[in-house]
C-alpha cells in the first residue's frame, strides 16, 4: 500500500461537503460532491467509498449513498450558491485521474 498519497483536491471546504455516492447506468460507482467540483468515476465501491472519505476529511456521515441510477455530470456547472468555490475551482483548476 502506497503511504505518500496526495492531499484533498479543496482542502479548505474538504470537511463540510456532502458527497453522493451510486452506481451509473453501467455499473461503474460514481462519487459527486453537492457543489458539483470533485467527483469521479470508480471501478468498485470500496475504491468510491475511499476516494469520498478522503476528500470530505474522513467523515463516513458526510457520504450518502443514492439509491437507483446516478450519473457523473463533466460539464456540469457549480451551483449558483458556491461561488467561492466556484472562484477557487476557476483559479485552480484541478483534474485527477482515479484508477
Amino acid at each position: 500500500m502506497n503511504n505518500h498519497s496526495e492531499p484533498p483536491l479543496s482542502k479548505t471546504h474538504a470537511a463540510n461537503n456532502l458527497f453522493y455516492l451510486g452506481k451509473d447506468s453501467e455499473g461503474h460507482w460514481v462519487v459527486k460532491d453537492q457543489g458539483g467540483l470533485r467527483g469521479g468515476l470508480f471501478v468498485d465501491r470500496a475504491q468510491a467509498l475511499r476516494f469520498a472519505l478522503f476528500e470530505n476529511g474522513r467523515n463516513p456521515r458526510a457520504v450518502i449513498m443514492v439509491p437507483g441510477v446516478m450519473s457523473l455530470d463533466l460539464n456540469m456547472r457549480p451551483s449558483p450558491q458556491n461561488n467561492t468555490d466556484r472562484e477557487k475551482a476557476r483559479d485552480n483548476p484541478a483534474i485527477r485521474l482515479v484508477a
